[in-house]
């Protein structure tokens, strides 16, 4: 594992989330973040989801930055302004919905390339996944396959499908696109704009 945050620091991480969602939604735009904690600056990648808490429970929206080639701080917006915008399946989020939308963020501590081997090497619970072909991006976070009880091909089967690649992806190291396995701490709020909890991962389930 890489950086690892306090809880209050994934309490600020989570803030920043917030803060970086009402402005971009609210006003159009891009949240600058201040003077932030040394860990925030560290070139570490992010993933954000947006659950909307009206009626049932549903995506609104998500997004990440997995690149090591921004600060911390910066990946958690670039994930923010991602999951608020329109894109495949949802709308983009609405002024009116910001009282209703509760956040999840994942900071991603490793993102490993792999190859035919990935559901070997995929510990469920415990890693996330990213497929990009072109400009199609799909990923899930760790705890995705353990809420729906899917296996680990199941898992990676579903998130080529969610990046608009045919399933099976990985098992035959299709042209032009690539499968990552990500590792994390979560952090979600427990209400819109309420209390942060750190989401315990549990490796082998």
């Amino acid at each position: 594992m890489g950086t690892v945050l306090s809880g209050k620091k994934g309490e600020k991480a989570v803030e920043l989330a917030r803060d970086s969602m009402e402005s971009y939604v609210a006003d159009g735009k891009r949240e600058r973040p201040g003077c932030m904690e040394d860990v925030f600056y560290e070139r570490v990648g992010a993933a954000v989801r947006l659950d909307s808490t009206r009626g049932r429970r549903r995506v609104r929206g998500s997004g990440v930055a997995y690149r090591r080639d921004k600060h911390l701080s910066e990946s958690i917006v670039d994930a923010v302004i991602d999951a608020s915008s329109e894109c495949e399946g949802t709308s983009e989020v609405s002024r009116c919905e910001l009282g209703s939308v509760a956040v999840t963020l994942c900071i991603l501590s490793s993102v490993e390339e792999v190859g035919e081997d990935a559901v070997d090497r995929l510990e469920v619970g415990n890693h996330g996944a990213i497929v990009e072909s072109g400009r199609d991006t799909g990923w899930m976070l760790p705890t995705v396959p353990v809420e729906r009880g899917w296996s680990a091909s199941e898992f990676l089967d579903r998130t080529c499908s969610k990046a608009g690649i045919e399933e099976g992806c990985w098992r035959d190291s299709t042209p032009n696109s690539s499968v990552y396995l990500f590792e994390g701490q979560l952090f979600r709020e427990q209400k819109p704009g309420g209390v942060v909890k750190e989401l315990e991962l549990v490796a082998g389930v």
